[in-house]
This record gives C-alpha cells, sequence and structure tokens, in this order.
C-alpha cells in the first residue's frame, strides 16, 4: 500500500465519519437539546475550520484565520455541506499527488503568527486524526443528550466497505 493510497482511504472514512455524525447533531431538538446541539456545532466547526487552516497551508497560501474557531457558530446544515466540500476536496488534493509531494515539507504559519513546518502527508494525518478526535468528543455530547453516537472506527469503515 502506497502512502497516497493510504491517506485517500483515511479521507475516505474521515468523510465517512462525518456523513454519520452531522445526521445525528442534527436529531437533536432545536429547543429542547439546544445547548448540546450548540456545543457539538462549535466542536465541528472547530474541525472544519482546521480543516481550511491545513487546506490554505498545503496550496502555500494564507489561511486568514486569527483563531482555531470562528465567533459566529453557522447554521448546522451548512456547516455540513461545507465540511462535505472540505472533505472532497481533501480526496482530489490527495489523488493528484505521488511520494515525493507528499513526503515535501511546507512552511506555514499557526494561527498565533509561529512559524510551522511539515510534509504534505504529515498535515494530512493531522486532519485525519484532529477529526477523529473532536468527534469523539461531539459523541460523547451525544450520548449525554440520549443520542447513541456512531461507531466510528477505522476497522468498522473498513468491514462496511467490504
Amino acid at each position: 500500500m502506497t502512502t497516497q493510497s493510504l491517506l485517500l482511504k483515511l479521507i475516505a472514512f474521515k468523510a465517512w465519519a462525518n456523513g454519520d455524525l452531522f445526521p445525528l447533531v442534527m436529531s437533536l431538538g432545536a429547543q429542547t437539546q439546544a445547548q448540546e446541539r450548540h456545543n457539538a456545532t462549535r466542536v465541528l466547526n472547530h474541525v472544519y475550520v482546521v480543516d481550511q487552516i491545513f487546506q490554505a497551508n498545503l496550496q502555500g497560501q494564507p489561511h486568514g484565520f486569527s483563531s482555531l474557531n470562528t465567533p459566529e457558530t453557522p447554521q448546522l446544515q451548512q456547516l455540513f455541506a461545507a465540511q462535505i466540500a472540505a472533505d472532497e476536496w481533501l480526496a482530489h488534493y490527495v489523488d493528484g499527488l505521488d511520494d515525493k509531494a507528499l513526503s515535501e515539507a511546507l512552511a506555514f504559519s499557526f494561527v498565533d503568527g509561529k512559524a510551522g513546518c511539515m510534509t504534505r502527508a504529515e498535515m494530512l494525518m493531522h486532519l485525519v486524526t484532529h477529526g477523529s478526535y473532536h468527534r469523539g468528543a461531539v459523541g460523547r455530547i451525544l450520548f449525554q443528550a440520549g443520542v447513541q453516537p456512531p461507531p466510528e472506527t477505522l476497522t468498522t469503515f473498513l468491514h462496511r466497505q467490504g
């Protein structure tokens, strides 16, 4: 398995997990579970913002963010559509890379202005693991709200893919 094929599988896992999780958050009652819905949306928005920051980093462009979340909380349906587009962008981007490009180190700036440098592969792995970590936090919010979170594991994804 090449680095590219592994990353494509992990990005597909990320998209699959987002596709399972967002509808459950949307199922939370707008009135009866407003705080849980808001908290989960803030966490998911943070994941999206970090995805956007690293999308810019991967392209060698300034990301334009000064924080790891936005001051305003987006509408959940719009955030879900934006996350789907971000996941699709990642898959398309990685599909066009070879091992040499994945190994290339890129300099960038963190939101606090400090310098950073990571390979493309490291940045992509960060997005996979970062999203997984925070989807777990959203799963906990769902569980506390009485909603069973999805089984977000790579083994479940791989088994369902056949």
